[in-house]
């Protein structure tokens, strides 16, 4: 059994565990084994902009000189806002000594973070590591005749710099959806914002945004929509439901994982959501249970 260091983050810690979940039983369907880190905090959640806000940065690098401390060179993330937070201030802090000594001046009594560990997300391990061969070998209920409408979002691929791919053109969750014998539906706002955190102080945006979206996977034919983002999910399930006219054009959403999971034959931990994805996996012979 392979193993590799994970971070759980404050969105999959919480209201996402299904993500979670459904990902440890799918690698261990695939010989891999995730090892949560001992101590972990919030990784800032997101990235500053600002060149001198190094203060933004002293939670990254708390994390990252904790994987170094422990032994490990890799640190897997199952949400791509935190794979992109981690994964931008490792190389901002790196490019610049005089950065990371400044931020290392504050990590007290934790050891100084000298440069080295690469951020994964899974997505990434799946493709680079696994093989999308070796999950197709795996796969023991094929998501024949399930349309999905892979969902982006933002920060998993942008900026391209450290993006798991194209950024304007992106395949990994086509290719994975292939893998699993699903059929992919291309939507041209999958690589749009679903309004993220103005779903906190705008949330018309959010419906606006998670509307639009759900109708373009809707005229593409998608039976629905699937995500790495704990925020996107939140957005595309509970905001679509409340946009104005929902129930005429409504698609349900999923995280990757769980389809992952479910191909694979372990627990893709369905939850209750707005709006509830199991009429369309029966309707397609994948019924599914929530479990209480």
């Amino acid at each position: 059994m392979n193993s590799i260091l994970y971070y759980p983050g404050c969105g999959v810690a919480d209201q996402a565990r299904s993500m979670e979940t459904a990902a440890r039983g799918a690698l261990g369907a695939l010989g891999w084994e995730m090892e949560e880190m001992e101590r972990w905090n919030c990784c800032g959640t997101v990235y500053s902009l600002a060149t001198d806000d190094l203060m933004r940065h002293v939670g990254p690098a708390r994390i990252l000189a904790r994987v170094q401390d422990a032994g490990h060179e890799h640190l897997l993330t199952l949400c791509s806002m935190c794979y992109s937070t981690l994964k931008r201030s490792e190389r901002f802090l790196t490019e610049e000594r005089d950065r990371l000594d400044r931020v290392n001046a504050f990590l007290d009594d934790e050891p100084d973070y000298t440069g080295g560990v690469r951020v994964v997300h899974l997505l990434e391990l799946v493709r680079d590591e696994i093989g999308y061969e070796a999950v197709e070998e795996a796969v023991q209920r094929p998501l024949s005749g399930l349309k999905v409408s892979p969902y982006y979002g933002c920060t998993l691929t942008r900026p391209r710099a450290v993006g798991v791919d194209d950024p304007e053109r992106p395949r990994v969750l086509e290719d994975l959806l292939l893998a699993l014998g699903a059929e992919p539906v291309s939507s041209p706002q999958g690589v749009e914002c679903c309004g993220a955190y103005l779903t906190a102080s705008a949330p018309e945006v959010a419906r606006r945004r998670a509307g639009a979206i759900a109708r373009a996977a809707a005229r593409g034919g998608a039976d629905l929509m699937v995500t790495s983002c704990p925020l996107c999910q939140y957005n595309l399930d509970t905001r679509q439901g409340e946009a104005p006219g929902a129930s005429a054009h409504a698609v349900p959403s999923l995280y990757f994982t769980q389809l992952l999971a479910l191909a694979l034959g372990a627990d893709p931990a369905v939850d209750e959501q707005v709006i509830d994805p199991r009429p369309v996996l029966a309707a397609r012979g994948l019924a599914v249970e929530v479990k209480a």
